[in-house]
């Protein structure tokens, strides 16, 4: 007894039963690696809820993709952030992209209107406390990447997901976000995927995103 735990919670009952698309099995805290299922990749529109559900009935990016059973979105964009965004019913695949310990590169483009001084993005990469109990954020990767006047847009690359943290970030360094796009995650790109559409990852891309957080499968 205490061997298994499904979600986190150790198994007392025999004959438990799970939902291999989606409950995470350890035994003797390494992975039990279960069948697969499906895994998408959505380009969010800004105007959208990332949630299965919603009370209050706004819009949600489930409503973008198709009815497959256990689907879920992996982490959150915010409402009106758009870009890359993982959906699956693979529960290894969301241990794998969801555990604190594994550290995920996330590129994001950020849109802002006045370029910051060298200070603060030197704050950015050292990192910053973005307050409400978050702390200081994990050092930054972030580059100019255009700068035209009142029209700057900033690369910027995290391996954390707390709330809403890149336009935290730069709130706190004093310019908020006009625009922001997720447009990576991990060697996953959006490449030509259109706005508000969505496709299956292939065997190999599945494999990958696994690949780098070191998974180890029992």
């Amino acid at each position: 007894m205490g061997r298994v735990k499904v979600n986190g919670e150790v198994v007392t009952l025999f004959g438990t039963t799970i939902d291999p698309e989606k409950d995470i099995v350890l035994v003797d805290d390494k992975l039990v690696a279960l069948p697969t299922g499906k895994t998408i990749m959505l380009n969010k529109p800004a105007g959208y809820i990332t949630t299965c559900n919603d009370p209050q009935q706004r819009d949600t990016v489930m409503s973008l993709v198709p009815n497959i059973p256990g689907l879920h979105p992996v982490g959150r964009l915010d409402k009106e952030t758009t870009g890359l965004l993982i959906l699956t019913n693979d529960g290894e695949l969301t241990y794998a992209l969801t555990h604190p310990r594994h550290h995920i590169d996330k590129i994001y483009i950020a849109s802002i209107n006045k370029l910051p001084t060298p200070g603060s993005l030197e704050r950015l990469r050292k990192g910053v406390d973005i307050g409400d109990g978050d702390g200081i954020t994990s050092p930054a990767k972030v580059r100019v990447i255009k700068n035209f006047g009142q029209d700057v847009d900033l690369e910027i690359i995290i391996h954390e997901g707390k709330k809403r943290q890149v336009r935290r970030m730069l709130k706190t360094i004093g310019h908020p976000v006009l625009h922001l796009q997720r447009i990576q995650v991990g060697e996953l790109t959006l490449g030509e995927l259109g706005m508000g559409e969505w496709r299956e990852l292939t065997t190999e891309e599945v494999d990958d995103l696994k690949k780098i957080t070191n998974i180890e499968a029992v």
